[in-house]
């Protein structure tokens, strides 16, 4: 039993951060609505999620990301904004999927959900970059709708198919590692346009 409950906490804290990184939203809509709708009982801390105002604010932002990300150039926006968004929640999405464990688990936890985050959004944000260099919008929208239905598929498998969950992030984890170059690249052009948005304050003051 003690073993299919750390699975059961391994694979909600796994899917929840690398689902974090291509949809925070959902990820968050989606463990909390399952566990109003679905009984789901969510580990360590994570019953918070189940709140109403959680689950309203978590759906309507999601709502506004399923559009603002069928829209070439305010996708790549939106990522640079979340790179700051939705790697801090991965990580603490996973290390308070741990909240019953002793705090050294809760910080490897952390570490790694952030890492898991990471992977997955630098991923998206840097595969996005590419395909809006197309001129035309359809391929923009059938990316961004696989990435829907990626992160949906992952978060119903964190909770039901835990093993499929854990193929999912390896599979995930192979795909950054071949385009890491890229999402570098992009992290480093997130850098540069933070530093220039900063630059004009720093020397006006």
């Amino acid at each position: 039993m003690r073993v299919m409950n750390l699975i059961h906490t391994l694979s909600i804290a796994m899917g929840a951060s690398w689902v974090s990184g291509i949809s925070l939203y959902a990820s968050v809509a989606m463990l909390g609505l399952l566990s109003r709708f679905a009984h789901l009982e969510l580990p360590g801390e994570l019953q918070v999620l189940t709140n109403w105002w959680v689950i309203g604010i978590a759906v309507t932002l999601y709502v506004v990301e399923f559009i603002a990300d069928k829209i070439p150039v305010v996708d790549s926006v939106w990522d640079v904004v979340h790179t700051f968004i939705r790697i801090p929640a991965g990580a603490v999405l996973a290390a308070t999927a741990f909240g019953d464990f002793d705090k050294p688990v809760q910080v490897i936890a952390f570490l790694l959900g952030g890492g898991l985050a990471f992977s997955s959004h630098g991923t998206k944000a840097a595969t996005r970059a590419i395909v809006n260099t197309s001129p035309e919008p359809v391929s923009n929208i059938v990316v961004s709708l696989t990435e829907d239905v990626i992160a949906i598929v992952a978060m119903l498998a964190a909770v039901f198919l835990p093993f499929l969950l854990f193929a999912v992030v390896a599979a995930g984890l192979v795909v950054s590692a071949i385009i890491l170059p890229k999402i570098f690249k992009f992290f480093r052009q997130v850098i540069r346009s933070v530093r220039n948005f900063f630059s004009p304050v720093a020397s006006s003051a």
